[in-house]
C-alpha cells in the first residue's frame, strides 16, 4: 500500500538535513512576530480613539454643564479654566485632524477633516481671544461670546464615530486568525518504520501519516491504509459524516472520527485546501471597498464652498459694509465658519449606528457597523446556503419503514440498541429519536463496527445489522421490497439505513438534514423585500429541486464545490447584482467575505462568523429579515440626518453672511444662531432615536403593504421637525430686529469705544450697532444667560 513512496527514499527524507525545517520555522517564526506587529499597531490606533474621543466628550459636557446650568459662576474665572481644557482637547485630541487637513491642502484638496480644523481653530481661537485680551477685543468690537464647548464637542463627536469605525474594521482579520487556529500544530509521519510525531511545517509530499480516531487530518492526502469515517464539515459545510477507505481524499483540517487509517501527503503548506481557503478570504476582504458615507461626498464639495464664502463675505463687508468695517468683517466671516462647523453632521452617522447596532443586539443580530449597513440597504440578491441555514445542519430520523410485522417503535427501538455503542452521526440521530420518544434501549451485546458500511450487536438474543447496502450484500441479506422505498428516500435527500434481524431484512430507517421550520416564511419574507433568493449546495440538482420546492426558492446553484462557493457570489456580482451572501461552514467563509454583503448564522462556525458583516446570535432564519429591514430603516433615518444638518447649515449660511441686511437692516445674532443651530443637533438626535421604536415584519404581507399608521407617523414626525425648524427660524428673525436684539442695528454712525471695557460699560439710551458692540461685554458675571452653543 505504500509503493508510492520507496523505502529508500523514504529514508533518504528522513536523514535529509534539517536546512528546510529550520527556515520554514524562521519563516513562521518572522510572519507570526510580523503579524503580531500589526494587530498590536491597529489595536494602538483604537484604543488611541477611544481615548482621545471618550475624553473630549467628557470634557465638552463638564463645559456645556458649566455654561448652560443656572450656577451664577463669575466668568471671569471660569472662562481661563475652560481655555486650558479646550487647549488640551484642541492640540492633543484634535492632532489628527490638522495633519489630515494638512496632507490635503499639500496636494491641493481639502475635506471633511479640513473643515472640522478651520471650523474648531476659528470657534476656540475666537472665544481665546477674547478671554485672553477682553479689553482688546471690546475696543475692536468683538463681543464677548464663548465657544469652547463648541470646538470640544464637535471633536469628541467625530472622533467617537471613527473610533467605532476603526473597531469594526480591525474585527475582520479575524477571519484569518480563526482560518489559521484550525490547523494541526503536529502530524505523526512513518519514516524507516518508526511514527514519530514532527512539526506539521516539515510535512512534505509523499510522507505517510498515521491518524487515530478524533485526531484532525494535519494536510491533505490519500488514505492508503484502513477504514474511517470523516467529519468534513467544517470546511464542506455537510453534516453528515462521509465514510473512506484506501485510494480515497482526506482533507487537512477535517476529523477523523472513528478508525486509524494512514494516508500518504499529496498537498502540503500553501497548496493545501484551508491554505486556498486562507487567500480567497483574504482576497475577498482586500477587494471590499469602504462605505462612501453621503457626509464624505458632499463634503467635498461642501468645504470648498464653505471657505469660499467665508473669504467672499469678509471681502464684501470690508469693501460694501458700514462702519466699524473691519469689525463687521471679521465677525460675518467667523460667524459664516463657525456655522458651518459640522457639529450635527458628526451626530448623525454614530448616533444612528449606534442606536440600529444597539437595536439589533436587542433581537438578536451583530452588526459590523457603518458599512454593513449601507451595503445592507443596497443589497438586491440573497444567496442561502442549505447545510445548517435552511436546514437544521445536523441529522435526524425522517422515516421509519418497518418489514415482517415489527411496528416502527420496535424497530426503533432495536436499532437504536445497536447504536448506542457507535460514535457515527447518523447512530446517534437514531438513539436522540428513541430517546425523544421515550423508549427503553436493550442492552446489546458483542458490538462490532463494520468500517465504511454499518454495525452489527446482539439484542435480546437477536442478531443485528445496520447499515448500507454493502453491509447487507455482504451478510447475505436479501431486499425485497426495500430498496425501491430507499431509492425514493435518498432522491428526496435522505440517507437510508437498512435493518436486519437474523439474517432477514427488517425494515429502513431514513435520517437526513430537515428544513428548519421557519426558513418558508423567511424565504416569503426576503422576496417580499424585493430580493432574488438563490440556494446553494453541494447536492445533486433533484435533491437540491426538492428542498427548493419545499420553501419557495426558485433560483437553485447544485453541485457546487466548497472552493466554488465564492465563485458563484463573483459570478452573480459580475451580472451588476449587489448580493448578500448566508451561511455558517467553514467553507462558506470565502463567499461571506466576497459577497457585498455576508450573513452568518451564529451557531455555524467562528471563522464563518469573523467573515461576515452581519451575525445572527441564534439559529433561527428570521434574523435575516430582521437584519436587513433594520438595515434598510437605520441608513434611512442617517440619510434623514445628513439632509436636516446640511439643511439647516446652507439655510443659516447666507444669514451668517448679512443675507437679512438689506432687507430687515439686521445682523444674526449669534446666540440665536447657535440656537437654529442646536436646533440641528436635537433634530439629528431624535430621529436618530426613532429607531429604538424599531420592530421587525411579522410577516410578508406586512413588507408589502406597511399601515397606514406607521407611514403616517413617519412622515408626521418629519413634518414636525420641519414646522419646528422654520419657527426656530421666525423667531430668530423677529429677535435679530434692532428694536428687539442686542447688536443687531447696522445704520447708525461709527462709535468711539475707547471708554467701554466688560467691567465697566458704556450706557446709553436706545444704543445703535456702533454703540453697543462694545457694549456686549456687560453681563460677564451673568455670562450663562446669553452664551450660546452653536453645534
Amino acid at each position: 500500500m505504500w509503493a508510492r513512496c520507496p523505502p529508500s527514499d523514504r529514508r533518504r527524507r528522513a536523514a535529509a538535513p534539517t536546512d528546510l525545517d529550520e527556515a520554514s520555522a524562521e519563516a513562521r517564526a518572522n510572519g507570526q512576530a510580523a503579524s503580531a506587529s500589526e494587530s498590536e499597531e491597529g489595536q494602538r490606533e483604537v484604543d488611541d480613539l477611544r481615548r482621545t474621543s471618550l475624553v473630549s466628550l467628557a470634557v465638552g459636557l463638564v463645559m456645556m454643564a458649566l455654561m448652560y446650568l443656572p450656577l451664577d459662576l463669575d466668568m471671569t474665572l471660569v472662562a481661563p479654566a475652560l481655555l486650558i481644557a479646550a487647549t488640551v482637547v484642541q492640540v492633543w485630541a484634535g492632532r489628527v485632524f490638522y495633519r489630515a487637513a494638512w496632507a490635503a491642502a499639500r496636494h491641493g484638496s481639502t475635506n471633511m477633516n479640513t473643515l472640522v480644523a478651520v471650523g474648531t481653530s476659528v470657534a476656540y481661537g475666537y472665544s481665546a481671544f477674547v478671554t485672553l485680551w477682553p479689553t482688546l477685543a471690546a475696543r475692536w468690537g468683538f463681543q464677548y461670546h464663548l465657544y469652547y464647548e463648541t470646538a470640544v464637542i464637535i471633536i469628541a463627536l467625530i472622533l467617537l464615530g471613527r473610533w467605532l469605525e476603526a473597531r469594526a474594521k480591525k474585527q475582520t482579520g479575524a477571519a484569518i486568525s480563526a482560518l489559521m487556529g484550525l490547523q494541526v500544530r503536529t502530524a505523526r509521519v512513518i519514516r524507516d518504520g518508526l511514527e514519530q510525531d514532527v512539526p506539521v511545517e516539515t510535512l512534505r509530499v509523499g510522507d505517510l501519516i498515521r491518524v487515530r480516531p478524533g485526531e484532525k487530518v494535519p494536510t491533505d492526502g490519500v488514505i492508503r491504509e484502513g477504514r474511517s469515517s470523516l467529519d468534513e464539515s467544517m470546511l464542506t459545510g455537510e453534516s453528515l459524516p462521509v465514510d473512506k477507505g484506501p485510494g480515497d481524499e482526506v482533507i487537512g483540517a477535517t476529523l477523523n472520527t472513528s478508525g486509524s487509517v494512514v494516508f500518504e501527503a499529496t498537498r502540503v503548506g500553501a497548496d493545501t485546501a484551508l491554505a486556498q481557503i486562507v487567500r480567497l478570504v483574504e482576497e475577498a476582504q482586500g477587494s471590499k471597498a469602504p462605505m462612501q458615507r453621503l457626509a464624505d461626498t458632499i463634503s467635498g464639495y461642501f468645504v470648498p464652498a464653505v471657505l469660499a464664502l467665508a473669504a467672499l463675505t469678509f471681502l464684501g463687508w470690508l469693501l460694501l459694509g458700514p462702519e466699524p468695517r473691519l469689525t463687521l468683517a471679521l465677525q460675518a466671516a467667523i460667524a459664516v465658519l463657525i456655522i458651518a462647523c459640522p457639529c450635527a453632521l458628526g451626530l448623525a452617522t454614530p448616533t444612528a449606528i449606534m442606536v440600529g447596532t444597539g437595536k439589533g443586539a436587542d433581537h438578536g443580530i451583530l452588526i459590523r457597523g457603518g458599512e454593513a449597513l449601507e451595503q445592507a440597504r443596497r443589497i438586491d440578491t440573497i444567496i442561502l446556503d442549505k447545510t445548517g441555514t435552511l436546514t437544521r445542519g445536523t441529522p435526524t430520523v425522517t422515516d421509519v419503514i418497518p418489514k415482517g410485522g415489527l411496528s416502527d417503535l420496535d424497530l426503533l427501538r432495536l436499532a437504536a440498541a445497536v447504536e448506542v455503542g457507535s460514535e457515527h452521526p447518523l447512530g446517534e440521530a437514531i438513539v436522540a429519536r428513541a430517546h425523544e420518544l421515550g423508549l427503553h434501549l436493550p442492552k446489546a451485546e458483542n458490538f462490532a463496527s463494520v468500517g465504511g458500511q454499518g454495525v452489527r450487536a446482539r439484542v435480546d438474543g437477536r442478531e443485528l445489522a445496520l447499515g448500507n447496502r454493502a453491509l447487507m450484500e455482504h451478510a447475505g441479506v436479501g431486499l425485497d421490497g426495500l430498496s425501491e422505498q430507499a431509492e425514493g428516500l435518498a432522491r428526496g435527500g435522505a440517507t437510508p439505513m437498512y435493518v436486519a434481524i437474523d439474517g432477514r431484512e427488517a425494515g429502513v430507517i431514513a435520517v437526513a438534514d430537515t428544513l428548519k421550520p421557519e426558513s418558508r416564511l423567511t424565504v416569503e419574507q426576503l422576496r417580499a423585500l424585493g430580493l432574488d433568493v438563490w440556494m446553494l449546495t453541494g447536492d445533486n440538482r433533484a435533491t437540491a429541486q426538492t428542498i427548493a420546492d419545499d420553501v419557495g426558492i426558485e433560483h437553485i446553484m447544485a453541485e457546487v464545490l466548497p472552493e466554488q462557493k465564492a465563485d458563484k457570489v463573483r459570478e452573480l456580482q459580475e451580472e451588476g447584482r449587489t448580493v448578500a451572501m448566508v451561511g455558517d461552514g467553514i467553507n462558506d467563509a470565502p463567499a461571506l467575505a466576497r459577497a457585498n454583503l455576508g450573513i452568518a448564522i451564529g451557531t455555524g462556525t467562528d471563522v464563518a462568523i469573523a467573515a461576515s458583516d452581519i451575525t445572527l446570535i441564534g439559529s433561527s432564519l428570521r434574523g435575516v429579515v430582521t437584519a436587513i429591514a433594520l438595515s434598510r430603516k437605520t441608513v434611512g433615518v442617517i440619510k434623514q440626518g445628513l439632509f436636516w444638518a446640511f439643511a439647516y447649515n446652507v439655510l443659516l449660511l447666507p444669514v451668517a453672511m448679512g443675507a437679512l441686511y438689506p432687507v430687515f437692516g439686521v445682523l444674526l445674532n449669534p446666540v440665536l444662531a447657535a440656537a437654529a443651530m442646536a436646533m440641528s443637533s436635537v433634530s439629528v438626535v431624535t430621529n436618530a432615536l426613532r429607531l429604538r421604536g424599531f420592530r421587525p415584519p411579522r410577516d410578508a404581507r406586512e413588507i408589502l403593504h406597511p399601515s397606514l399608521r406607521s407611514r403616517v407617523g413617519e412622515y408626521a414626525y418629519l413634518a414636525t421637525i420641519a414646522l419646528l425648524a422654520l419657527g426656530v427660524g421666525f423667531a430668530a428673525l423677529a429677535l435679530a430686529r434692532p428694536e428687539h436684539a442686542t447688536g443687531t442695528g447696522i445704520d447708525a454712525p461709527h462709535h468711539d469705544t475707547t471708554h467701554s471695557s466688560p467691567t465697566h460699560p458704556t450706557s446709553g439710551p436706545s444704543p445703535t450697532f456702533g454703540d453697543i458692540l462694545p457694549e456686549s461685554f456687560r453681563p460677564l458675571t451673568a455670562f450663562h444667560h446669553t452664551h450660546s452653543w452653536s453645534g
